[in-house]
């Protein structure tokens, strides 16, 4: 399965990935490289994955001519998958495992060897270091040990083009993270070149990887240059960013994951989450809902809600329950589970989980261009919120009141109590917009508009960005 990977993973001296890239789908977010006629007997994709959801069909790397001609590695609502397909399939394998958990890291390995006298051995799948062997479809490659380019086989194909986040058609597109990603031509470096389980946890981890021969057509994106996320580290030929700028670059990475928002628990009226699922647009008729994909049960911990546009009644805060899909937790009509909120018009609300309210506090009034921060300190059962960078209270709002309900899990939640569409971005450290600061935490991680801490209680606080380095520690 998909796994978030804790600080502890990563054992001392052990190989930390800095930068990942956010492909958004809907911007058609993707990188393109011309090809010339590689090997079409071997190749190796390696590379670490995100997804933002249960979309049909993302490509993560195609070779395209046309749709009848076009070699494919995705993943889908279906299972991950890799094809050749020329007006028939030449390459089908897909997996009956299906990777659609938007909160966690999955490495896939994709190796080519069409040169091996076993029919399986030509393609093979790795997720997270271990071989696929479960299909719902399998078709192998025919056997070729050695020649020059046939047209049955798209893979390295000069006449296709290479994407990296969608198909050359502009359809099914990528959404979601990608990190160190490799296309190796012409040669087969093994899974364990690229990744290693951790001694102590077992987890699968990225390593460094050093001796591979790249080949024709072959690259290696680490997206650590923020003006060129398609440099090639390899010192190859980079890529053609399109629609990609520097605020694609993120430091979500497998080796430190960060909270986005949920897109397993976006409530009834569903909002469309973009941008690797911290920008949320609510729907017009309805209220929308949508907690963190991280539930922390102890530490300080700080989030910003950046408001956009739209008419929307803006609400955010911290609730523990498990959901606000219909069922155990919430249902048609009621967006007041129990929670936390600041609402915009400055109303400091406890919600009972019954459709009712508590007024706590009033504080001041926001609309967009507001950027609000909520502050979680779980040690002392209290949250703090701030309107631009200016604490709301320096005593907080008590949050035992919420203590006896839901699973002692905390988590932070963005959306709209009423009927309008808001959009705004919820930036867990790992913001997708423009800052003016980029202030980090005191561990140096996260980048905010304002400083997660706060003098509180007559006490300075830090609060801490929501990923799994400063989980493993405080949470």
């Amino acid at each position: 399965m998909p796994l978030i990977l804790p600080s502890n993973s990563i054992s001392a001296g052990g190989y930390e990935v800095a930068n990942s890239c956010v492909f958004d789908r809907a911007s058609t977010d993707n990188m393109t490289k011309s090809m010339s006629d590689g090997s079409s007997i071997k190749g190796v994709f390696s590379g670490w994955v995100k997804v933002d959801g249960t979309s049909n069909e993302m490509n993560i790397l195609s070779h395209f001519q046309d749709t009848n001609n076009v070699f494919s590695i995705a993943t889908s609502g279906s299972g991950v998958y890799v094809i050749d397909y020329n007006s028939g399939y030449s390459l089908q394998l897909q997996t009956n495992r299906i990777m659609r958990d938007p909160s966690a890291w999955f490495h896939l390995y994709v190796a080519i060897d069409r040169s091996q006298a076993t029919a399986d051995n030509r393609n093979r799948m790795f997720i997270n270091g271990v071989e696929e062997t479960s299909f719902a479809f399998r078709t192998n490659y025919s056997q070729q040990t050695s020649g020059s380019h046939e047209d049955a086989i798209s893979m390295n194909d000069g006449e296709c083009t290479m994407y990296l986040g969608g198909l050359g058609n502009g359809n099914q597109m990528f959404g979601g993270h990608l990190a160190e990603i490799h296309w190796v031509d012409g040669s087969v470096p093994a899974v364990t070149e690229f990744g290693e389980f951790d001694e102590d946890t077992g987890i699968w981890k990225p390593k460094l990887v050093s001796g591979v021969s790249y080949g024709t057509n072959g690259f290696y994106l680490d997206f650590q240059d923020s003006s060129n996320l398609g440099n090639d580290a390899n010192g190859g030929t980079d890529l053609t960013e399109n629609n990609i700028t520097s605020t694609n670059q993120s430091t979500d990475t497998p080796t430190n994951n960060f909270a986005t928002i949920n897109a397993l628990d976006n409530y009834w009226a569903g909002a469309t989450l973009e941008e690797g699922n911290t920008k949320v647009t609510t729907g017009a008729s309805n209220e929308a809902m949508s907690t963190s994909t991280f539930a922390m049960t102890s530490g300080k911990w700080y989030m910003e809600v950046d408001n956009i546009s739209g008419t929307g009644a803006k609400i955010c805060g911290i609730t523990p329950t498990v959901s606000f899909q219909t069922g155990s937790h919430g249902k048609s009509g009621d967006v007041t589970p129990h929670t936390v909120s600041y609402t915009q018009s400055g109303a400091v609300q406890e919600g009972n989980g019954s459709g009712g309210q508590t007024t706590l506090a009033t504080y001041s009034s926001y609309t967009n261009g507001d950027i609000i921060g909520i502050y979680m300190d779980l040690d002392n059962m209290k949250a703090y919120l701030s309107k631009n960078g200016t604490l709301q209270s320096s005593t907080g709002i008590d949050l035992e009141p919420l203590a006896s309900n839901g699973t002692g899990h905390y988590m932070f939640f963005v959306g709209d109590y009423n009927i309008g569409s808001r959009v705004c971005e919820a930036n867990f450290g790992n913001g997708f917009q423009t800052l003016s600061s980029a202030v980090s935490d005191d561990n140096g991680y996260g980048a905010f508009e304002y400083s997660p801490n706060i003098t509180g209680d007559g006490t300075a606080k830090s609060f801490y960005a929501c990923c799994t380095k400063n989980l493993a520690e405080y949470g």
